[in-house]
């Protein structure tokens, strides 16, 4: 998928679910339980691992199904992204600014999202070529921040991620957020081998998104 096209749809979900867990096995699980809740977008952080097999399988397991994008986050150097990009990462997150990182996503044309907090930040990444910025950690200061950089900044495309939850979810995107990265509000409730609440959660965050997006075209 072209890099504008991924970045719509990335617009269009409204939710990045960011996807840690103690091994790749419950890594795929979360990922299919998030599938099955009707979200088509995982991060695979690098932190996972054996994380770089695990973007191999979900490519080969939906290889048929181009509405599904997978992403490499925790990355926070130009290497790491190399070896996601070439496991098949379509787009690449970071915690941090790493110009390097950024200019070797621009080469290969793959969407990148860096971190960032304060202006002085957010403008640095924008300049540096990120396509969206990563708000994190968003907690900190919660939904008015996006309000904030974006007085200044109305441009920057922003992606908080760390206090997104059911509860303020519209709260973000009333605040101008691109979409919301979401992670243990969505994957921190599998119970030994059932990850039946993780496809309830997910479907949760889709009603909201869709509603608040509703309300606000």
């Amino acid at each position: 998928m072209e890099k504008a096209k991924i970045l719509k749809e990335i617009n269009k979900t409204g939710i990045v679910p960011v996807i840690r867990a103690k091994s790749a096995s419950q890594a795929l699980k979360l990922t299919q339980a998030i599938y099955d809740g009707k979200v088509n977008i995982f991060e695979i952080t690098m932190t996972v691992p054996g994380a770089l097999e695990v973007i191999k399988e979900l490519k080969k397991r939906y290889q048929d199904n181009e509405d599904v994008l997978i992403g490499a986050g925790s990355v926070i150097d130009p290497e790491t992204a190399s070896a996601a990009i070439r496991a098949g990462a379509q787009f690449v997150v970071g915690p941090a600014i790493n110009v390097d990182m950024i200019k070797l996503c621009n080469r290969y044309q793959v969407p990148v999202i860096p971190g960032a907090m304060t202006p002085t930040e957010v403008l640095q990444a924008l300049e540096a070529g990120a396509d969206v910025v990563k708000i994190f950690p968003a907690a900190l200061f919660g939904p008015k921040i996006i309000k904030a950089i974006k007085g200044p900044l109305p441009q920057a495309p922003l992606l908080p991620t760390g206090g997104v939850n059911l509860e303020n979810v519209t709260d973000w995107f009333n605040a101008g957020s691109f979409a919301v990265g979401v992670g243990s509000e969505i994957v921190g409730h599998v119970k030994g081998e059932d990850y039946s609440m993780v496809t309830e959660i997910t479907r949760e965050f889709v009603k909201k998104i869709k509603a608040v997006r509703g309300k606000n075209t």
